[in-house]
């Protein structure tokens, strides 16, 4: 049985740190592990993130395309027939928003899936393959403006 007094790493665990900047007989050199000139050599010779030595940097040399809309962009909550083929009657933003299916914005009805039940369902935007699928099976199409 050991006594506390009597714990110690095992033999290897702990190694001393490196000390670095302390002349020739540290074991580090008279360039304290910086090899010979440069800008890593220097104090203060830090590399900011993205630069090359003064070559154009990638970022400048790829061209710009693409558009963005993101500003303006409308984002629509998405439902597939699928999800609704569990509900009854009338479908409803709040109904789906209730029973978890999307958030308090809106909703967008998608053709994934078959629907049996004639549904009234209503929506800010439906596919023209789910609005065609949802009428034939004897349900309407309501569209919130």
């Amino acid at each position: 049985m050991s006594l506390l007094s009597t714990l110690a790493p095992k033999k290897g665990a702990k190694h001393s740190p490196k000390r670095i900047g302390r002349g020739i007989g540290s074991g580090m050199g008279g360039t304290a592990t910086k090899g010979h000139k440069g800008q890593l050599a220097r104090t203060g010779g830090t590399v900011r993130r993205g630069f090359e030595g003064g070559q154009t940097p990638m970022h400048r040399r790829l061209p710009k395309f693409g558009f963005s809309n993101v500003a303006f962009a409308t984002e629509f909550d998405i439902v597939n027939l699928s999800q609704l083929a569990n509900f009854s009657g009338e479908v409803t933003p709040e109904v789906l928003h209730q029973n978890g299916l999307v958030g308090k914005g809106l909703v967008k009805i998608l053709g994934n899936g078959e629907i049996k039940k004639a549904l009234t369902v209503k929506a800010h935007k439906f596919s023209a393959s789910a609005q065609k699928a949802i009428e034939a099976a004897g349900g309407k199409v309501e569209v919130i403006k």
